[in-house]
């Protein structure tokens, strides 16, 4: 099968297309025949290596997993002998997490890690789901815990997670605030955003305006910032992705382990927030969709022997929303 395979740490021309065996399904797994995969800003970490810290996981001369790719959706092909929920034929989408292999022809998974794809979505907007809904899921509801009535402010409202974020905090009947750049406010806007913040011409850890979650999409503020944009008792949700600027040591990583050991010692409730994949929350993310109340936004696709180049239009900050592959 074609795939985009890397055996070293470097910028998107370490990434090649190469024809490589098929995977063969384990007892647990299913085999899909992928239709679309999904960028995230994970793929480019992973594939330069950034933060150096970070290696000590993904490998420290070369990534464990040669296949890049997270997200994706597409056809079950093969199931093992232990799986019981899944079928070939089935349209499913998910997220392989640290496991990688997306960008690719075919993809085994384990069962636990698929969902039946949301019956109103193409494949392309499918892939756009899973690890961006399941970060904006956890960071609203399983640690934001938002209801109706309370104010949000998503910090980095244009971009993959944040377009989702927006459309589920208005879902779960909050105020919303969404800051971007000056190109991105119409589109912010049209997710639902009751408020906008051009953040090239306002600082919104300025604003009278005080927020029960603030949710940090980007970690270019200091905890002190984003800090002064809360209620006395609200929820700062740390998920800063961040851009390629050259490479660190550390990255967004030290802005995490800062608010962990400030948490303990002031008002504010700060959260580092960790995802993970799983069924249930891909399952809530169907229903999310399959109500319309979660579409997923598309700036660009390109093909499988293009995912250099999509890497580094996402890297360089130009995206806005999901950028996508087609398999």
């Amino acid at each position: 099968m074609k795939a985009i395979v890397q055996d070293r740490y470097g910028p998107p021309e370490t990434l090649t297309l190469a024809e490589i065996d098929a995977p063969v399904p384990a007892a647990d797994e299913v085999l899909v025949r992928v239709e679309a995969a999904a960028l995230n800003a994970y793929d480019w970490h992973a594939m330069r290596g950034d933060p150096w810290l970070a290696r000590l996981a993904m490998g420290r001369s070369g990534p464990r997993a040669r296949v890049r790719g997270r997200d994706f959706a597409g056809r079950v092909e093969a199931v093992g002998s232990h799986v019981r929920q899944v079928r070939p034929g089935d349209a499913v989408f998910g997220d392989l997490g640290d496991a990688n292999g997306a960008f690719a022809e075919y993809v085994c998974v384990p069962e636990t890690l698929v969902a039946p794809k949301p019956a109103n979505l193409t494949p392309q907007q499918a892939a756009a789901l899973p690890l961006a809904g399941v970060t904006a899921l956890m960071g609203l509801c399983d640690v934001g815990q938002v209801e109706p009535g309370h104010h949000v402010l998503v910090n980095g409202a244009s971009g993959g997670v944040g377009t989702l974020a927006v459309q589920l905090a208005k879902a779960l009947g909050a105020t919303v605030t969404g800051v971007c750049s000056t190109r991105n406010v119409d589109l912010v806007r049209s997710l639902g955003a009751d408020h906008v913040v051009d953040y090239t011409r306002d600082d919104f850890t300025h604003h009278a305006r005080r927020h029960d979650v603030v949710f940090d999409l980007v970690g270019n503020r200091s905890l002190t910032a984003l800090r002064r944009a809360l209620t006395p008792t609200g929820t700062l949700v740390l998920s800063g992705g961040g851009v390629y600027r050259g490479g660190s040591l550390v990255g967004p990583i030290w802005l995490i382990a800062r608010g962990r050991l400030l948490a303990p010692v002031v008002g504010h409730r700060i959260v580092a927030l960790a995802t993970a994949p799983s069924r249930q929350h891909l399952d809530t993310l169907r229903a999310h969709a399959e109500a319309g109340r979660l579409v997923p936004v598309i700036d660009r696709t390109y093909p499988l022997h293009e995912v250099p180049q999509a890497i580094r239009y996402l890297e360089g900050e130009h995206a806005r929303a999901k950028v996508v592959i087609t398999i």
